[in-house]
Formats: structure tokens, sequence, C-alpha cells
């Protein structure tokens, strides 16, 4: 019986390793490795050296800009686009322009650094554990309100104030209430970074997007309203379902995070809602500090154009404070500050690279050439698509000019006009801006706030994409049918 068993065993040995087999092992093996997912700086550069080879392919030109005196803008004037000497970007000149685009994203990048070493310190003060646990046991049996109701919240900064950038320091307490209730980092990341897209998107009272884009097309400031309020529930029910969807089996299933990697190594595993942490003192004049300092945000950015300098400096100011809270020495404020910023260090500087696309492509003056072009391809388009050709022609702008407000300097005063003679009102032409303008920021590696939002969150950027890609669909789609809606209405 051992005989025969031992001579089964070595006829299965044989099988396993009989020259077919191998041969497809070695083929799925080799597969694996090319289909793999490159590194992010790998995608980036790619994307850099791709934008250079645009600039010796497209014809370099510009568009004449004037100042509007009502907004301080500079706008385009139509009709005023001439070719200019070439100027192509050579494979010597891209190191350079990778260091221009850390230097220009700069402000960017040392506010991430501050921010995480500012919640770093917070979250040694076990503060947010303590908070973050109370939340849990309050809604640990109706735990999916939480996702609609932070979609909802971060959706009025979005449509009021166009938050963006700001709603990056609050993920990390977006993620510790996910995790508390045994979801992951990618669903605290999206509750906060979509719920402000969703509003940015729409736009309600937005000054930055609707409001300028309506000043330059010469319609009644946020006029409009009730169409893109109509957008905003659309939006926010869609992405709701969405998330608690994916939440759900995570919560179910923690290896069906897209993360799961990230989350068997991350040091919330969740919360003992029978052993929670007690609330002392120190907690309660942590969360006082952080309150302070959001109501000065708030008031800062809507009140006094604070922008990354202000705001860098007020979270600075929140993490050393809320370390004396805690009765915490200089030294460990220090630590614990370069121990949160030493761990973002590498999102932080995707965003500069990501910034050299931008700078390759103004170094080899295209992007005048390419909305000029496009705006005459909508034109030519028939009139049943046209508004989706407009509609295409603001997420390819949004690839190209990463600023909301610089999108409309740049784009609306051609495309009003464009509108006019295409018979399609300029009140839908906004409409396509915004839309183009606002969807596609949250899977475009050139944005500094996606890549602000990813390094905070410690999220790759691919697994961000494999989450973001069909919702990202789905909200195209529904922009599109609101469009044609418009303008079978005459919106």
């Amino acid at each position: 019986m051992e005989e025969k068993t031992k001579r089964g065993g070595k006829m299965m040995h044989d099988v396993q390793d009989s020259p077919d087999i191998q041969r497809d092992r070695k083929l799925a093996f080799r597969l694996r490795r090319v289909l793999k997912m490159p590194h992010t700086f790998v995608i980036l550069v790619f994307l850099i050296f791709f934008a250079a080879a645009l600039t010796y392919f497209i014809p370099a030109g510009e568009l004449d800009r004037i100042e509007d005196k009502a907004t301080g803008k500079e706008l385009v004037v139509e009709g005023s686009y001439q070719q200019i000497e070439e100027s192509p970007v050579g494979i010597f000149d891209i190191p350079l322009a990778i260091v221009h685009g850390l230097i220009g994203a700069s402000d960017v990048i040392f506010s991430i650094l501050i921010v995480g070493g500012a919640f770093q310190v917070i979250m040694a003060t076990g503060t947010v554990e303590a908070a973050t646990g109370r939340v849990a046991n309050r809604f640990s049996k109706n735990e999916k309100w939480v996702i609609p109701i932070f979609l909802s919240l971060f959706s009025i900064g979005g449509f009021t104030m166009g938050m963006s950038t700001e709603g990056i320091v609050f993920v990390p307490i977006g993620i510790a209430i996910a995790r508390s209730l045994g979801y992951d980092a990618i669903t605290g990341t999206a509750m906060i970074a979509l719920g402000a897209s969703c509003g940015f998107t729409a736009g309600l009272l937005n000054p930055f997007n609707v409001g300028l884009a309506q000043a330059i097309a010469g319609v009644p400031l946020f006029s409009g309203m009730w169409l893109r309020a109509v957008l905003l529930v659309v939006f926010l029910v869609i992405t709701s379902i969405y998330l608690i969807h994916y939440a759900t089996r995570v919560k179910e299933d923690p290896s069906k995070s897209v993360v799961y990697g990230l989350e068997k190594n991350a040091t919330e595993k969740g919360v003992d809602h029978s052993h929670l942490p007690s609330f002392e003192l120190k907690h309660y004049l942590v969360i006082l500090t952080m309150i302070l300092c959001f109501v000065l945000l708030i008031w800062g950015v809507s009140k006094k154009n604070w922008w990354i300098e202000e705001i860098s400096a007020l979270f600075l100011t929140m993490g050393v404070v809320s370390g004396l809270c805690a009765r915490f020495g200089p030294s460990k404020i220090s630590s614990e500050f370069v121990k949160g910023a030493t761990a973002i260090t590498f999102g932080a500087l995707i965003i500069g690279v990501a910034r050299a696309i931008v700078v390759v492509l103004e170094q080899g003056n295209i992007i005048d050439t390419i909305v000029s072009s496009l705006a005459m391809v909508v034109g030519e388009l028939p009139s049943s698509v046209q508004v989706l050709g407009m509609y295409a022609f603001q997420t390819l702008m949004n690839v190209l000019i990463t600023s909301g407000s610089g999108i409309a300097a740049t784009t609306m005063p051609i495309m009003a006009p464009l509108s006019d003679l295409l018979g399609i009102t300029r009140q839908t032409a906004i409409l396509a801006y915004q839309l183009g303008d606002g969807i596609s920021n949250l899977i475009l590696p050139v944005s500094s706030t996606l890549m602000g939002t990813l390094a905070i969150a410690g999220i790759p950027y691919q697994k961000w994409v494999k989450f973001m890609w069909p919702l990202m669909l789905i909200w195209m789609v529904t922009g599109a049918v609101f469009l044609l809606i418009a303008n079978f209405i005459n919106y």
C-alpha cells in the first residue's frame, strides 16, 4: 500500500512537472508580470513623455487675452488664435520640466506635508480614537447612514465655497470613522472626496466655477439653480448607492477591499464597542481646538480669500496647539509631526511630478492650439450631438488646465458665442463646462487635489482608479443625460 502511494505520489509529481504544464505556468507568470499595473511614477513619466511628443506634432499657437475688470481674470479673445514659433520639448528638457513641476506645485506639496504632520499629532493624542469610537457606537445598528450623511455634508462645502483642496484635511477623520464601522480607507476617503465633488460639480452657489462662468457668459449670477439642484440630488443618490454597496461588501468580507493589503497593515482595526476609550479633559480641549480651526477655515476661505498658505498655517497651528492640549512637550510634538509628514512624502511628490505634464504642454505652447482646434471641431458636429461635443471638449480641457476658474477664463469666451451660433443656450454651455470640469477631477492624475487626498489617505493611485472608474462612467453618462435634457428644454 505504501509502495503504491509512493508510486502515485511520483506519478502526480511527474504530471505536475510535465513540459506542457511547466510551459503554461511560465506563460501565466509572464502574463502576470506584463499585465501588472506599473508604479505610479512610471505612469506619470510616461504621460510626461507623451505630452512632450505632442509638442512635435501639434503646432504651437496662442490666443490673445484681455483682463476682465469685473472678474479680474484674463479672458480669451474669440477668433484671436495665431500660430507662433515652434518650441518642442526635447527628451533632455523633461528632467527640468519635472523639477519645474515640483517647484510649481510646492505650495500644495508643503501643505500636504503640514496637514499630514498636524493630524499625526492629533492622532497621537488619542482624541480621534475616542471620538470615532462613540460615532461607531452611535451608528452601530445603522452604520450605512453615515455614508449619505457625510456625502451630503461635504457637498454643501462643494457647492457653496467650492471645497476641493480644503477637504483634504478631513480625510483622516473620515478614514478613522469608516474603519471604526468595519469599512476601509477607500470608504472613508470617498465619503469626503466624493461628497465635495458632487457639490462642486453641481455648483449651486459656487463662485469659482459656475459664478465665474456665468459672469463671463453674461448670464445672471447663479441663475438656473433649479436644474443644478436636481443634478446634485441625483449625483448624491447615485454616489450613496455605489459607496454603500462597496462598503457593505467590504464589511462582510474584508478581502473584497480594493486596499486589502493596506487594511491588514493599518493600526486602526476597528473599535471594540464594549471598551471605548474614556474621554478626558485633553480630548475635549483638542476637539475644541479642531472645531475653532474649522470655523476659522470656513470664515477665512469665504470672507478673506484664504488659500494654500493661510490654510497650511492654520493647520500647523492646530497641530501644535492640540499637542499642547494633550500635555505633549516640544520634542514629542516635533517627532509626531515629522512622523506624519514622512508617511505621506511619496504621495506629496506625486503631485509635483503630475504637474510636470502641464509644464511640458505650456513650454510647447500647444494648449491654446488644442483649445482653438477642439472648439472648431465642436462647431462642425451634427446639431444633435453638439452639446455632447461641448461636454467632451470641457472634459479634455480639464486634463490640460487643472484650475476650474482657469478653464472658465480660457474656454467660456469661446464657447459662449459659439453656443449662440449653434442654437444652444448659454446656460447649457455653462452646464457643459461645469460637468466637464467637475466630474473628471477624481480620476485625473494631474489633479493636485486628488493626488493630495490619496497621499493623506495612503491609497495608491492605481487602487483608487480600480474603485473609481465604474462610478466615473455612471457620473459621465448621467451628465450627458442632463445636458441632452437641458438642450431639449432650452435651459
